[in-house]
């Protein structure tokens, strides 16, 4: 793939630097994070995020994990007191706790525990520009209270609100500059489905080429749900 080479400009999608392709974000503002248990992160995008000096954030990701040292991640932007809120299915190690762990206990952080398949389907319905939908999954759970019920085939399902975002922050393998994405083993975990759930979205890449570089075949998110484009350092 002939790649094309970072610089003080915007060509295309491709934006020079991680704070440029975050443009316009703002205090308040919700944003996805893909990655799984502090793998797969969007290391660049999050520094840029902390950068930026945005806070009272709300992060809708998988969990946030201590990264190894040097590495920046989650837990660490946790850290720095940007974020209000973190919407997920398991936010902390159980074990070794962190960041997110001990805010929450202090009462500066607060959690919105979503079960996996839920955040999944929630996303989905947000991408989709559905309302909602109704999933058997929490039935007779803390999950369920307040939340509308009902039969489908005799079963009860809980309504779940549609999720969407203003911001999501992917981590690819490959693109071209158009913003199709080529994505590497687990990266295709919650990166194709955030792709399409926010009203920006932004993916580092360590790869981009020019349109044809990348197999049709190969492409998982299309060029239509991407905005900006930034190279991984």
């Amino acid at each position: 793939m002939a790649s094309v080479s970072e610089s003080s400009a915007v060509k295309g999608k491709v934006y020079p630097s991680a704070q440029a392709a975050l443009e316009g974000i703002f205090d308040g503002a919700s944003v996805l994070v893909a990655g799984w248990s502090g793998r797969g992160e969007p290391e660049k995008l999050l520094r840029g995020l902390a950068g930026t000096g945005v806070g009272d954030l709300t992060l809708i990701c998988q969990g946030a994990w201590v990264q190894e040292a040097g590495k920046f991640g989650i837990a660490e932007l946790v850290a720095g007191g940007q974020v209000k809120k973190m919407v997920s299915p398991l936010p902390f190690h159980p074990e070794t706790g962190g960041p997110v762990k001990d805010l929450w206990q202090s009462g500066k952080l607060e959690l919105e525990i979503v079960p996996q398949g839920v955040l999944a389907e929630r996303l989905r319905a947000g991408g989709a520009g559905i309302g909602g939908v109704f999933l058997p999954t929490g039935v007779g759970t803390r999950f369920a209270e307040g939340k509308e019920v009902r039969q489908f085939d005799g079963k009860d399902h809980v309504l779940e609100s549609a999720l969407k975002a203003d911001f999501a922050l992917l981590r690819a393998r490959a693109a071209d500059t158009l913003g199709n994405l080529v994505y590497e083993g687990t990266g295709r975990n919650w990166n194709p489905i955030m792709a399409t759930a926010a009203a920006v979205t932004v993916a580092e890449v360590d790869l981009v080429g020019e349109p044809g570089s990348i197999d049709p075949e190969s492409v998982i998110t299309q060029a239509i749900f991407i905005d900006r484009l930034v190279l991984a350092d």
